[in-house]
């Protein structure tokens, strides 16, 4: 498989160095002042910031490539980014993290948060780390999880930072050199708190399931996340 690299940060060369293990070619590192030279390739994927991704993902679905992307804090534009690559009859594969662990964290999330759900003294909350070049916070993940939460529960809304509000849930975060990934999902009564974390310990887990993504969507024509490649439903 020919890869082209839209971002050659940290995450593009750990991709680089595991797609090329996994015997993939990568034919083009494209970043802010490189040249979008895609060389044929049959599929990009996409590593960089919030303020630069619309752009790349305009191009890249005029350019009809397929795409995978794991830039966040864009999403509230993805209705428009869809229509971008429907209209183009091309392929586009989105998740908020890549990694096996944190799809079946979500997985898990859902299924505590039914059994909480019938105890109202369980208070639910989200901490999420990052490395400080995390741009931007709650990361998607948190937000992700947040969403998995209020699906199966009673609580209507989540709220960045701090909060005793009723039937909201509180996502919290900090940013920590060197801290790939954690996200604990915790329900906290008065007599006791049950807590979930995942814990990633390098950035290898997203970016082998990125190229897992990126094998995955070629030959592929539409619109795309990780329940798709893991086979777990709407």
């Amino acid at each position: 498989m020919k890869i082209a690299l839209v971002g050659y940060g940290k995450m593009g060369q750990t991709i680089e160095r595991l797609a090329l293990e996994r015997g993939h070619d990568i034919v083009a590192k494209i970043d802010l002042d490189s040249p979008r030279d895609l060389n044929q390739a049959d599929v990009a994927i996409e590593f960089t910031r919030p303020d630069v991704v619309l752009d790349n993902l305009k191009w890249l679905s005029e350019a009809g490539v397929p795409t995978v992307v794991g830039t966040t804090g864009w999403y509230q534009h993805k209705a428009m980014v869809d229509e971008w690559y429907h209209s183009n009859q091309g392929a586009l594969f989105t998740a908020s993290n890549f990694s096996i662990g944190v799809n079946l964290f979500w997985e898990a999330s859902a299924f505590l948060s039914k059994l909480f759900d019938q105890h109202p003294q369980y208070r639910a909350s989200l901490h999420e780390i990052h490395h400080t070049q995390k741009l931007d916070a709650p990361s998607g993940t948190a937000i992700t999880t947040a969403e998995v939460v209020l699906q199966h529960s009673y609580l209507e809304k989540w709220i960045h930072g701090p909060s005793s509000e009723a039937k909201t849930l509180p996502v919290t975060h900090d940013r920590i050199d060197h801290v790939p990934g954690t996200h604990t999902l915790a329900f906290t009564s008065g007599v006791d708190e049950i807590r979930m974390t995942h814990e990633a310990f390098s950035r290898d887990g997203f970016a082998n399931g990125a190229i897992d993504a990126a094998e995955w969507l070629v030959g592929k024509k539409g619109i795309f996340g990780m329940k798709d490649l893991l086979g777990l439903g709407a």
